[in-house]
């Protein structure tokens, strides 16, 4: 008799605010071949895990959204976990979706849907009983997305860099550039700040352009304080990143931040991406690069 082939099941689990982008976020999964469940109460975990690692099943991603229109279901959700990962030998991973309070009630009233926690309240009323409630939920998360200045493709864009062919094993890095002027992104793990360099905005012929042309990269990169911060902070996340492996983190997002997030962050992203490229597993995102102002 062939010996039996053990599957390695990629489940992520979807939750977090209402409004914040769950459904585009299983879409966006469902598209990269995940086979995706809304709404699943968490008692039936167990019979999902029994059809995931059956013989004759060749499912091997799936992503589900619980949240709290099961209310009823919900506080049993870590529990069920538990037994998932102790008793079926899957791997899961959280990922909640969040967007500022302003953003959900603007969402709302576009929508003229009704918060499911505050029929006849005010969108308001339900989303801080919502935010109190997921607490924990959000403390426990792998990975939390602020969607509040996220359009529904940019989205999907960082979906999928987060969970396309997802291996559990090795950790993935995630270079983000960002404009301060618009907020530090709500899921960074590391945040520096590079507005101490030279400034290319103040440089006429190179005001219009991002870090990714080459005329403001070389002009970030030609400074020595810009030479001696990048021998230190290559050399910093060399000695962190083997660190966070060995703990099981398996998304690393590191944020580089200047004013705008056009110029000099990106020029920094883009030389740390192709540093790091070739021994980790590293992605660039630029979140501010084509904003104005």
């Amino acid at each position: 008799m062939a010996p039996e082939v053990k599957k390695e099941i990629q489940l992520v689990v979807i939750t977090g605010m209402s409004g914040a982008g769950k459904t585009i976020a299983m879409q966006s999964l469902e598209d990269h071949g995940y086979f995706c469940i809304d709404n699943l109460p968490p008692a039936l975990l167990s019979k999902l895990a029994e059809l995931l690692k059956g013989t004759g099943s060749q499912l091997r991603k799936a992503a589900l959204v619980i949240d709290l229109r099961g209310r009823e279901f919900f506080s049993s959700l870590f529990e069920s976990l538990d037994t998932l990962e102790k008793h079926h030998g899957i791997l899961y991973q959280i990922l909640f979706l969040d967007a500022s309070d302003q953003t959900l009630v603007r969402r709302y009233k576009e929508t003229r849907r009704r918060h499911p926690l505050s029929p006849n309240g005010t969108p308001l009323d339900g989303i801080k009983l919502e935010r109190k409630l997921l607490e924990e939920i959000k403390g426990r998360a792998h990975h939390i997305i602020d969607t509040s200045l996220l359009k529904p493709a940019q989205l999907s864009e960082k979906i999928a860099a987060r969970f396309h062919q997802t291996d559990y094993s090795r950790l993935t890095i995630t270079i983000q550039s960002f404009g301060f002027k618009y907020g530090v992104p709500i899921d960074a793990d590391l945040v520096f700040d590079v507005r101490f360099l030279p400034n290319p905005h103040y440089v006429d012929s190179l005001r219009p352009m991002t870090g990714k042309e080459q005329d403001v990269y070389q002009y970030v990169m030609k400074w020595e304080e810009t030479r001696q911060f990048l021998d230190k902070l290559t050399d910093m996340l060399s000695f962190l990143i083997p660190h966070y492996q060995r703990e099981g983190k398996s998304n690393l997002v590191v944020a580089i931040g200047c004013t705008g997030g056009k110029h000099r962050s990106v020029a920094i992203s883009e030389y740390l991406n192709q540093k790091f490229k070739d021994q980790e597993k590293s992605q660039v995102m630029h979140r501010d690069i084509c904003k104005n102002g």
